[in-house]
C-alpha cells in the first residue's frame, strides 16, 4: 500500500511499486484530467506537479512519489497562478482538440511560479517538452504571458 498526498487530499493506492503515477491517478483514483500521450515522457501531455515541479506521470513510479505532494490539473481551479493561466486560456482560446491542454497548463504554471516574467525564449524552453499536435504554440505563448501580465499586476 502506498500512501499519498494528490490536490491536498490523502490517498492510498494497492498497486505495484513501479506502476506508473499517471495510471494510478487515472485508473485507480479516477482523476482522468492528466492524458496519456506517448508513454515515454516525450509530449507532456501526462504533467503534473510534484511538489510544485512539473513531472512526466507515465515515467514516474508510484515509489518516488510517497510521502511527496502531487498536484494535478483538477487542482488548478483552486491554485491562484492555476486560475490565471487558466482564464488566460479561456480568453484567448488556445485550446483547439483540448488533448495536450492539461499538460501544457501545468507546465505554464509551472513556468510562471519561478519565473512571473518570462521572455518569450524562456516560454518556448519551458514549453518545449509539450508537445501539441494542433499547433496552439502561439496562442498557449500569448496566454502565459496574459497570465504573466494579470499575476504581476496583482501583486
Amino acid at each position: 500500500m502506498t500512501n499519498l498526498q494528490i490536490n491536498g487530499q490523502k490517498q492510498s493506492a494497492d498497486v505495484p511499486q513501479e506502476t506508473p503515477l499517471l495510471w494510478v491517478l487515472r485508473d485507480e483514483l479516477g482523476l482522468c484530467g492528466t492524458k496519456f500521450g506517448c508513454g515515454m515522457a516525450l509530449c507532456g501531455a501526462c504533467t503534473v506537479h510534484l511538489d510544485g515541479q512539473p513531472i512526466r506521470s507515465c515515467i514516474t513510479p508510484i515509489s518516488a512519489v510517497e510521502g511527496k505532494k502531487v498536484s494535478t490539473i483538477e487542482s488548478m481551479e483552486s491554485d491562484r497562478v492555476g486560475k490565471v493561466v487558466q482564464a488566460a486560456w479561456v480568453e484567448l482560446g488556445v485550446a483547439q482538440c483540448g488533448y495536450c491542454q492539461g499538460g501544457q497548463i501545468m507546465s505554464a504554471v509551472g513556468l510562471l511560479k519561478t519565473n512571473g516574467k518570462p521572455t518569450d525564449k524562456q516560454i518556448d524552453e519551458a514549453m518545449s517538452g509539450n508537445i501539441c499536435r494542433c499547433g496552439t504554440y502561439p496562442r498557449i505563448r500569448a496566454a502565459i504571458k496574459l497570465a504573466a501580465q494579470r499575476l504581476q499586476g496583482a501583486k
